[in-house]
């Protein structure tokens, strides 16, 4: 049997992995072997949000298949822990069909989860619905002085405004005595992975982004977040503060203006572009390939030379 490694794409929003999985799969079939793209990003988890999230279209994956892809509604709170158990499971199943998984998404902290040793405190959905009560009647700046009292260590490296880990240690104080605030170090869980980075200057990523927030209101991202309003979105804790989908819902609330809206959009996209590749660049074991003026199809034949040199028999 084959030995496939995990390759996994990483780099920002708009960097242009989607394509460069494809890309890749199309180069590797090209020589025999069959690959399969794993969704890592938080957001396309969601089905109906495909215009703010900028989803491969079917088009756009060009026959490969895709996983974990709408999968779950807006409603439902995204969970990186049973994102990990999910995402492992299907690259499990991909090696046992002798298929090469390759992991793309801009979530470094889903990436992080899935390829590395990654465990999560104990919960309790009793304990968590109370403190998320809580946290919709009080505020995240309440929370965050309850457990500034409870452990002050932990409340040090957090941020006041953050209501959901707030309440994650909370949770984990009170069911356990302790909560690690400090993600793990990096050390891989799974056997053979290969980390590539996307490498898109900032000049260039900015121009990317204010395009591609301008085709997404062309191509009808308001008429897409009202249709997901009736289905629920703003009782989605995850989904409905996605960027786009939150500032739409702040427009139609009247609270900003279309072109407000708009301009948010693309100054948060462009903010979480940046924090992505902080994220990402921290991480020592990531290939950074240059810009090529082939873009995906140059970076997927040299990640198609690494692979092929992986490729092992058991």
């Amino acid at each position: 049997m084959t030995q496939f490694p995990v390759v996994a794409l990483n780099g920002p929003t708009a960097s242009g992995k989607t394509a460069a999985a494809v890309a890749l799969a199309h180069e590797l079939a090209s020589i025999g072997i069959t690959a399969e793209v794993i969704n890592a990003d938080s957001m396309l988890v969601y089905r109906g949000m495909d215009i703010g999230t900028a989803k491969p279209t079917l088009a756009e994956r060009e026959g490969v298949p895709h996983h974990l892809i709408d999968i779950l509604p807006v409603t439902q709170t995204a969970s990186v822990a049973e994102f990990q158990k999910l995402a492992r499971a299907v690259i499990a199943d991909c090696r046992g069909r002798e298929v090469l998984p390759i992991l793309t998404g801009g979530s470094a902290l889903y990436v992080h989860a899935i390829v590395d040793e990654f465990s999560f405190p104990a919960t309790d959905p009793l304990v968590r619905a109370r403190l998320e009560a809580d946290l919709e009647e009080l505020g995240s700046q309440a929370l965050y002085e309850r457990l500034k009292a409870v452990d002050a260590a932990t409340a040090a490296v957090m941020m006041p405004g953050n209501g959901r880990r707030i309440v994650r240690a909370l949770e984990a104080l009170e069911l356990t005595g302790s909560f690690t605030a400090e993600l793990p170090e990096w050390h891989y869980a799974l056997a053979g992975v290969l980390q590539f980075g996307l490498e898109v200057p900032r000049e260039v990523l900015d121009v990317r982004i204010n395009a591609r927030v301008e085709q997404m209101w062309a191509d009808g991202l308001v008429a897409e977040v009202q249709k997901l309003e009736a289905e629920g979105l703003r009782q989605g804790r995850t989904a409905s503060r996605a960027i786009g989908y939150r500032q739409v819902l702040a427009m139609l609330d009247g609270e900003l203006s279309p072109a407000e809206a708009k301009a948010s959009t693309a100054q948060g996209t462009r903010r979480l572009a940046r924090k992505q590749l902080g994220w990402f660049r921290r991480d020592p074991r990531i290939t950074w390939l240059p810009p090529e003026p082939d873009g995906a199809r140059s970076f997927a034949a040299q990640v198609r030379g690494r692979v092929q040199a992986e490729v092992r028999e058991a």
